[in-house]
């Protein structure tokens, strides 16, 4: 059959084109992509080309679907797997399938390595290696794009779960945070910040204290709105936002926030910024856990750390850039139980035909997450600038995402899905 796809061939050399898919094979299932979003590690993937470990050294011959962050339904099942699945199951897939025999080795995965697997495309052949890893996860979500946040969820998931904790005389590390400790979200007000709220608001092991920290009252505002004080203390925690710009609101008073002021338990860091590591490690309790959850482009990228603490305070730190297939399972059944709400990530929505000029400048385009719909033609809009723009379609998702506090919904994908233009 034939599929429309975004596939890379080298550096910077993305195509939208229309191909035919083989077959499927007894060991494979064919499968519909409808939402996919689009990931800053498919930006790196796409402008080093070769250079980046995950692509094949023949994408100039053979290229490959990008676009790892996806979700779609099942259309046919080879007979291998047909006792597990079946057409018109919707599913969701965990990237890093960990199979030393794939196209590169163990760093192999769809949307970076294989021809006819990617979030960026109509329709995919699943091979057999994902569901040998148990990587095809059945989801029963109300939206596609839920299933499509699973992976970034999947990677706060990971965080939290990463953070670790001694005690004294033994050499034990008890994993996850404090449970009713406390925590600080540092820059915690962007996309993936927003979700680290959400899942310590819902989660089963909630910390007592969340501390949220940025430098813009806008963005502090506008998360205040969406996870407010009075739900965060109905579900167990208490939660404080703190402009750390303004006068007076430094590691001090961070610090006099938390119990007899000894600091924070575990103290996240959401931006690459060297004050911030260095604000967070100085914002540490005895046996605190800083986790770097953001990611630096830079090789050479480091900061001060007090090694005095690491000796006498037992504090240390951790690096997450990912979560495992059980923290992507425990954010789908999250999402489907109503416990966490990953639209608030959601900043921008478009159509398959835009997801090169995205994928290439996603640097540049500010806002969280920019979600595309594969069947649907449409340029990348900023949910903010869907008020005021012409045509029936607009004039509806307007309506519906003010409904919505100005979040994208399933209510607004079910009615993209159905007025907007096929590609």
């Amino acid at each position: 059959m034939k599929t429309k796809a975004v596939r890379l061939y080298g550096e910077k050399d993305l195509r939208l084109e229309e191909f035919e898919l083989p077959a499927i094979g007894e060991n494979e299932i064919l499968a519909k992509i409808v939402s996919d979003s689009i990931c800053m590690s498919s930006y790196k993937a796409a402008t080093q080309g070769i250079k980046h470990k995950r692509i094949p050294n023949d994408v100039a011959n053979d290229p490959i679907i990008i676009g790892h962050e996806f979700c779609g339904e099942i259309v046919e099942v080879g007979g291998r797997w047909a006792d597990l699945f079946n057409a018109g199951d919707k599913f969701s897939i965990q990237p890093a399938i960990n199979y030393e025999d794939g196209p590169v080795g163990i760093l192999s995965a769809p949307g970076y390595s294989y021809r006819h697997i990617g979030g960026d495309s109509q329709y995919v052949i699943i091979p057999a290696e994902v569901m040998e890893q148990d990587c095809l996860l059945p989801f029963s979500g109300e939206a596609y794009y839920h299933g499509s946040l699973a992976e970034p969820m999947s990677c706060i998931v990971g965080g939290f779960h990463a953070n670790y904790h001694t005690t004294p005389g033994s050499y034990v590390h008890s994993m996850g945070i404090v449970e009713g400790g406390a925590m600080a979200l540092l820059a915690g007000v962007g996309p993936m910040g927003l979700g680290a709220i959400d899942y310590a608001m819902h989660c089963d092991r909630k910390p007592g204290l969340l501390v949220v920290t940025d430098i813009d009252n806008a963005r502090l505002e506008r998360a205040a709105s969406i996870y407010t004080v009075e739900e965060a203390k109905a579900n167990g925690v208490e939660l404080v936002y703190v402009n750390t710009a303004e006068e007076g609101k430094g590691i001090d008073y961070l610090k006099s926030l938390t119990p007899k002021g000894e600091g924070f338990n575990d103290v996240f860091v959401y931006a690459p910024v060297r004050p911030v590591i260095e604000q967070a490690d100085k914002l540490m309790a005895f046996d605190g856990c800083l986790n770097f959850f953001a990611g630096p482009t830079d090789p050479e990228f480091s900061a001060t750390f007090n090694f005095y603490n690491v000796h006498y305070a037992a504090t240390h730190v951790v690096g997450t850039s990912g979560g495992n297939t059980d923290d992507m399972i425990e954010s789908l059944k999250m999402m489907e139980a109503g416990k966490l709400n990953p639209s608030t990530m959601v900043t921008h929505v478009g159509g398959l035909d835009a997801v090169i000029e995205t994928t290439l400048n996603l640097p540049n385009i500010p806002g969280g997450k920019k979600l595309v719909y594969n069947n649907v033609s449409m340029p990348l809009v900023a949910l903010d600038d869907l008020k005021g723009m012409e045509g029936e379609l607009y004039e509806g998702l307007t309506k519906i995402v003010e409904a919505s506090n100005g979040l994208w919904s399933p209510e607004a994908e079910r009615f993209l899905l159905e007025n907007a233009p096929a590609i």
